[in-house]
């Protein structure tokens, strides 16, 4: 049986959504103290005493900089009285890599899997890059995952500010998100085919037998990253005839040039959630995680 959790736990850098959840859920809101020394390593300090059912909040962007202090903070939460602990992390990192696409690389999926399964009793997320393994609960053997989805709220907001509009997916693996969004609100919905070359590298093909003419399109994806794709499909739907193209992401990372690249490709609005923190976040998931915190 679920009941809400007595405290939530957050770092700074993530205090406007950590505040809004403590909220929704109705407990006291506590954030890790951080001191990093010259060499780069943490000391974290908690409260003394934590009750019995706490909830951290930690997204893993940036998990190369963020993981070791996540699991210090874990195993120093245990030690001071959680018993129920769950993570949610709104973005989850190191999704995309599930299999073994050459001989010896690692499948960082699976063993990100396993460390957080180890030192959380459940794990919470939103549209986490899940392609070749169908749930959050295959990846996390022995831990509860829990797979949100923000993909339907993007929707809504889309529709109200793009009437009509076609969500169009950049790639086959987008096609989930245009899918829920489109089922949300009514929204036509179309799926780009691509392939990657690289990180940088890719090639699209817009959808055949659409009438592109003067309609409105949004890009709909869960992740902005380097902004290649996106920016390229926004040229060809320019291309062949749209009268404006706009960006919808669920994760908006933008590393380096990427939002000027795509400011380029004439996209014209980025709206993002507040999953990652970032100026286009223009839809609130608090009351989402919060229903799944307290169901």
């Amino acid at each position: 049986m679920s009941s809400a959790p007595q405290l939530l736990l957050a770092w700074a850098d993530e205090a406007a959504l950590a505040q809004a959840l403590a909220q929704e859920l109705g407990c006291p809101l506590a954030l890790v103290e951080v001191h990093r020394f010259p060499d780069g390593e943490s000391r974290l300090r908690l409260p003394p005493r934590l009750p019995a059912h706490t909830v951290l909040l930690r997204g893993l962007q940036q998990a190369n900089e963020r993981l070791a202090e996540l699991l210090l903070v874990a195993g120093g939460a245990r030690e001071l009285g959680a018993q129920r602990l769950r993570l949610v992390t709104p973005y989850l990192g190191y999704m995309r890599q599930d299999i073994e696409f050459t001989p010896g690389e690692v499948v960082s999926q699976r063993h990100m899997g396993a460390l957080l399964a180890r030192a959380f009793d459940a794990v919470l997320t939103v549209d986490p890059h899940l392609h070749r393994v169908a749930t959050l609960d295959a990846v996390m053997p022995g831990c509860q995952g829990v797979a949100l989805s923000a993909a339907p709220l993007l929707g809504r907001f889309v529709a109200a500010q793009r009437p009509g509009a076609l969500l169009l997916a950049p790639d086959g693996e987008a096609e989930q998100w245009v899918a829920a969004a489109g089922a949300a609100t009514g929204l036509a919905h179309a799926v780009c085919h691509k392939e990657r070359h690289g990180d940088l590298q890719v090639q699209i093909a817009l959808p055949t037998g659409l009438d592109w003419q003067g309609r409105a399109v949004v890009l709909l994806d869960d992740v902005a990253s380097t902004g290649g794709t996106l920016a390229l499909a926004a040229r060809l739907a320019l291309a062949a005839g749209a009268a404006s193209v706009d960006v919808a992401v669920t994760h908006a990372l933008f590393v380096g040039e990427a939002e000027a690249r795509v400011r380029a490709a004439g996209v014209g609005q980025i709206w993002s959630s507040d999953c990652v923190p970032h100026p286009s976040n223009a839809v609130a998931v608090a009351p989402l995680l919060a229903q799944a915190l307290l169901n």
